[in-house]
């Protein structure tokens, strides 16, 4: 079981956030897609906290794979499925044989800033067709707003993560609302986080 200090520091605030964005829709159940799950802390909590919702955590590495496993065993949760192998960068047709219209909910915190665009534009494309209609793409992390970067702490942030590698970096939110308006969603909310983070919602049309 991996542990990040990040997922810790934040998974009562992010869940928080979900619970009120779903709550809407908690008569029903729901099927939820993690992107870059990583250690599993938080899809864990997120499965405790709305048992309304089956969860399928995805990440690119096996050993974020194998401490997703780990948490599942530990917590005994039971709406959390196996983790599966997912490359966002790839064609929607790749997502871990999801079919088009599979899911109510897809979620990614704290992944594109460690993107390459690439990846960015797959997260909106596939989630565009992955996404029933009125479906949720949920992403929390920090952000540029039209090219802009602030508070200092953030473009120092930015500059690391290029540093660490040139394709990463804070994701820009009109650029994302532009992807998402062409893969048939729009943004409908955004809420501020702690330590300048945002969560911005897009529904599928």
């Amino acid at each position: 079981m991996l542990i990040s200090p990040l997922a810790d520091r934040n998974q009562k605030e992010l869940c928080s956030v979900l619970c009120d964005v779903l709550e809407e829709q908690s008569h029903r159940e729901l099927f939820a897609l993690e992107l870059g799950s990583g250690t599993g802390q938080h899809v864990v909590n997120f499965a405790m906290a709305m048992p309304f919702i089956t969860w399928q955590p995805s990440d690119i590495k096996e050993e974020s794979r194998d401490s997703i496993r780990a948490y599942i065993a530990a917590t005994k949760v039971k709406t959390v499925l196996q983790p599966v192998h997912l490359d966002a960068s790839e064609p929607w047709e790749k997502w871990a044989g999801l079919p088009r219209g599979a899911c109510d909910v897809i979620v990614a915190i704290n992944l594109l800033q460690y993107s390459s665009f690439q990846t960015v534009e797959g997260v909106v494309k596939g989630s565009g067709q992955i996404l029933r209609q009125n479906g949720l793409l949920i992403t929390h992390g920090p952000y540029a707003i039209n090219g802009t970067i602030t508070p200092s702490c953030l473009e120092d942030l930015d500059q690391e993560l290029r540093e660490m590698n040139p394709g990463w970096g804070l994701p820009d939110i009109d650029v994302l609302r532009q992807l998402a308006f062409g893969n048939g969603m729009r943004m409908e909310r955004m809420i501020e986080m702690e330590q300048y983070n945002k969560c911005l919602v897009f529904r599928k049309r």
